[in-house]
């Protein structure tokens, strides 16, 4: 009995050395293949991407923004234009000039115009030609009418000097929702390149002139006005850093040679380049009269000049007719991927009435809405007239407002 219980002892410590023998190779094996087998790759958390069934499969949902741009010309507002808007309290009322116009204006999601003259205000003493100031009470009333957009650098813009500046920004900084461009209270405010946003589409608008009659901005505040002359790079970089944070760029240039219906070289040249750089809409004016709309590398649309939105400079026809244009802005996205898409550009004209003796009761009309009585021969001189806006592109719509 004594050797059968020895030979079951031994029997078992064997099979413990087997086992532990098998543990340590299954371990040295897990060991060498951990040490030699590629690591496996991280779990990446991609955003989800909305799809859509298609009959070619799925695919990412496109969504589109829509904006609508109106533009008319230079508010160029003399003596005579201002007092004819006195009211009996001594107030002001610009609207029964430009009410017409405002009536189409308030259409649209944008609405651009080019105040000529500085907006000082009575404090400065109001005066006219050729060193301008303004009521703003004009500015007012126009942003009642539905005008948010607004150039301010001309060749007028430093007429009351940096004090007249000073009063229009600080008067433009007080209208809700406008955009105004064109001069600066300080090198940071010249430097600044706000994003806007319209019906979710981003814009830059930027205003330059080509310089200020001669006036020269004082040494170290050449900030107060968005003069090219000197800067163009300064321009252009501005133009292609606005391309490079926001959807559309609209530039508003003052250029041209006065009284011209045809754009010189100057501006087929700065337009060309604005192009190149990035602009989508360039909206000239200066001239005081329409030059024509086109189409440059396919990409961008410029309005050499709108003309006068009001003045009196009457005999000369062409300072009476101005022009007003429209457009729309879209933005298609999908996924990752978004395209600006500027299309249905169209303009017409509008005439500024007066009872021209006596240097009152103006009043702008478009053209759709004249007859004999008010413009004998109008229909004769609408035909002249739309053929500058096409001169240049006959793909431009005339009509339609």
């Amino acid at each position: 009995m004594a050797k059968k219980q020895k030979r079951r002892i031994r029997w078992w410590a064997l099979a413990g050395v087997i086992l532990a023998a098998a543990a340590v190779v299954a371990l040295a094996v897990l060991l060498v293949k951990s040490l030699f087998s590629p690591a496996r790759p991280a779990v990446r958390k991609t955003p989800p991407v909305h799809l859509r069934n298609t009959e070619q499969g799925y695919s990412p949902v496109i969504t589109t923004h829509e904006a609508s741009l109106f533009m008319v010309g230079d508010a160029l507002l003399h003596d005579t234009v201002y007092n004819d808007a006195r009211t009996a309290d001594g107030g002001w009322d610009f609207t029964k000039q430009i009410g017409r116009i405002g009536e189409i204006a308030e259409q649209y999601d944008l609405a651009y115009y080019n105040q000529e003259t500085i907006l000082g205000g009575e404090e400065l003493g109001l005066s006219n030609y050729p060193m301008f100031n303004s009521p703003q009470e004009f500015g007012r009333d126009m942003v009642n009418m539905g005008f948010n957009v607004v150039s301010t650098a001309t060749n007028h813009a430093l007429d009351r000097w940096g004090a007249g500046v000073e009063a229009s920004k600080a008067f433009w900084k007080s209208q809700e929702g406008v955009v105004e461009d064109g001069t600066n209270t300080s090198w940071e405010e010249f430097n600044e390149l706000p994003v806007y946003e319209v019906n979710g589409i981003s814009y830059v608008f930027v205003s330059w002139t080509y310089g200020m009659n001669g006036l020269q901005c004082p040494e170290g505040e050449e900030y107060l006005i968005n003069c090219y002359r000197d800067y163009e790079d300064e321009m252009f970089e501005q133009v292609r850093k606005g391309k490079e944070i926001a959807d559309v760029v609209i530039v508003a240039m003052h250029w041209g040679d006065e009284y011209s219906m045809e754009p010189n070289e100057e501006q087929l040249t700065l337009a060309r380049e604005l192009s190149d750089a990035g602009a989508d809409i360039i909206i000239g004016n200066h001239v005081h009269c329409i030059q024509p709309v086109e189409w440059i590398n396919d990409k961008t649309i410029c309005f050499y000049a709108l003309g006068n939105l009001i003045s009196d400079q009457w005999p000369w026809e062409e300072s009476m007719i101005g022009m007003m244009a429209a457009l729309k802005i879209t933005k298609t996205e999908q996924g990752d991927h978004s395209e600006i898409k500027i299309s249905d550009v169209k303009a017409d004209l509008h005439w500024t009435y007066s009872d021209r003796p006596n240097h009152v009761d103006f009043e702008e009309y478009p053209f759709s809405q004249l007859n004999d009585d008010l413009y004998p021969g109008y229909e004769e001189v609408y035909g002249r007239y739309i053929e500058t806006i096409t001169e240049m592109d006959d793909s431009i719509q005339v009509g339609g407002f």
